[in-house]
């Protein structure tokens, strides 16, 4: 029989949808919820689907429904002061995209106190959670309030096929990286371990599958629960070490923000794993698809197979030189 020690438990959940096609609940969801007047956040990348799911909303009996489409990575804040000036006649955020759209979702939310749904498009997990991350003269801060965890987070696979594959890998390390973070957290239990295993093997099974056959409706379905699952325990357990640094070095350089796990994320478990037990990096062997033995440098290792099959860069510098840097 296994040995239980004691711990502690909490987390407040969005509503959840997920599956194909559950962008059609987002009209019923906003008329139960008494929400007429949406703003739709989006970045220039996505207008197009942010129109889409505007003209469901309109067939749908919506008649007031406006788009903004300036999010940026790492929420840089001199779009957030217009972005809630936009927001002010409206009732609810409808964050369409990634971690950008979602972001600025939140920083609205944060000043409004208006309720979002989150329709996420990548893999970056910030939508199950009430952290945010705001850059303000080169420096980036997170902030983590539960007035800005999205009440509906509705996870339609459908919209995430057309994501490129060089997109959805660091996106899928992104999540993936909360998962590793959740197993050596302060706040880890039996439950939380439980869901950051499954993340991972969710994860590092699918990323390598949509590089490989990128119209994988099966490895796409994946990668998205991969991502609830690692979202939903940054909630649980916080972030830490590793995506402290992601967001630090990321804000102050200008690298991009999923991209920047892969640079952090194979260090910090080489630190970190040395704490697991024995059965903790039994199970993350095997749940890491990657990994063939059942040790911290195993483990290591197979992180960074992983990386090398999605053809993610490990070094600052190449991340740095691929956006024209010196």
């Amino acid at each position: 029989m296994d040995t239980i020690n004691p711990f502690v438990f909490g987390i407040t959940t969005p509503k959840v949808f997920f599956g194909p096609g559950t962008v059609k609940e987002l009209s019923g969801e906003l008329r139960a919820r008494g929400l007429s007047k949406p703003l739709i956040i989006c970045s220039p990348s996505r207008a197009s689907l942010a129109r889409r799911i505007r003209n469901g909303l309109s067939e749908a009996g919506f008649t007031d429904v406006e788009i903004l489409d300036t999010a940026k990575v790492h929420n840089p804040s001199d779009i957030i002061g217009p972005a809630v000036r936009r927001a002010e006649d409206r009732d609810v955020l409808v964050s369409v995209g990634g971690g950008s759209a979602v972001g600025l979702g939140k920083s609205v939310a944060l000043r409004t106190g208006m309720p979002q749904v989150a329709i996420p498009t990548t893999y970056s997990g910030s939508e199950m959670t009430p952290i945010i991350g705001e850059t303000k003269d080169g420096k980036k801060t997170s902030t983590t309030d539960p007035r800005i965890l999205p009440k509906v987070v509705i996870y339609d696979v459908e919209l995430t096929m057309d994501l490129p594959a060089k997109v959805a890998a660091p996106s899928g390390i992104n999540a993936m990286a909360h998962s590793f973070e959740a197993l050596y957290s302060r706040q880890a239990s039996p439950l939380t371990d439980h869901f950051a295993l499954e993340s991972i093997r969710a994860l590092s099974g699918a990323l390598p599958a949509i590089v490989s056959n990128p119209s994988s409706v099966e490895a796409r379905t994946s990668a998205l629960y991969g991502a609830f699952l690692a979202g939903m325990m940054a909630t649980a357990t916080g972030i830490a070490l590793q995506h402290k640094l992601a967001h630090a070095a990321g804000g102050t350089l200008g690298l991009p923000h999923a991209e920047t796990h892969s640079i952090f994320l194979p260090h910090s478990i080489a630190y970190n794993a040395q704490s697991f037990s024995g059965d903790i990096r039994a199970r993350l062997s095997s749940a890491l698809a990657q990994s063939t033995e059942d040790s911290a440098e195993g483990i290591v290792a197979g992180l960074n197979e992983l990386l090398r099959l999605l053809e993610i860069p490990r070094r600052a510098q190449e991340h740095w030189d691929a956006r024209g840097g010196h």
